[in-house]
């Protein structure tokens, strides 16, 4: 796949994955409105977590075009595994950035509801990953993805990055 397809594929899947789950569903639940009065630092709080979120995610998506030059979408999934940058710390940063930007909602807004679907967004991410991605990824990738398995957690980021979380 051609690095500018992969881009636009994978801009589509932003808007539609991401965007409808930490984006259009806690304005649903929301409507933006604040709730609880936290204190300015709690909310700052919330707001940097939704931006470092936001930020995570975005790089994310780029590396999959750039580097794996494919997608995150199922259907248009990458030519070569994708170990570098913050996947050489976790397995799973796009995940987690959606989670973090969610949970920086609740806290920038005051609005306990999102922390509620912030744990049915985590429990669904784990399953779709135990039940379809991590078995997916070990037929396309074989040797590859399971050495790199063994060196990077799937949810807990390191504190160091893999060195073997490269290309082989």
């Amino acid at each position: 796949m051609r690095k500018a397809t992969a881009a636009a594929g994978s801009a589509v899947f932003l808007v539609i994955a991401p965007g409808v789950v930490a984006g259009l569903i806690p304005w649903w639940l929301t409507g933006w409105r604040i709730g609880a009065a936290y204190p300015v630092p709690v909310r700052v709080t919330g707001a940097v977590l939704t931006a470092a979120g936001a930020a995570v995610l975005l790089g994310a998506f780029a590396q999959f075009a750039v580097q794996g030059r494919g997608t995150p979408a199922p259907p248009a999934p990458t030519e070569q595994l994708v170990v570098r940058g913050l996947y050489r710390y976790v397995r799973n940063p796009m995940y987690l950035a959606v989670l973090a930007v969610i949970t920086g909602q609740a806290i920038l807004l005051g609005r306990p509801v999102l922390l509620g679907y912030a744990a049915v967004v985590a429990a669904a991410f784990v399953a779709f990953v135990y039940g379809y991605e991590q078995p997916t990824l070990a037929r396309r990738y074989g040797a590859q993805y399971q050495a790199y398995r063994q060196d990077v957690p799937g949810w807990w980021p390191r504190l160091r990055p893999a060195r073997t979380a490269r290309p082989r």
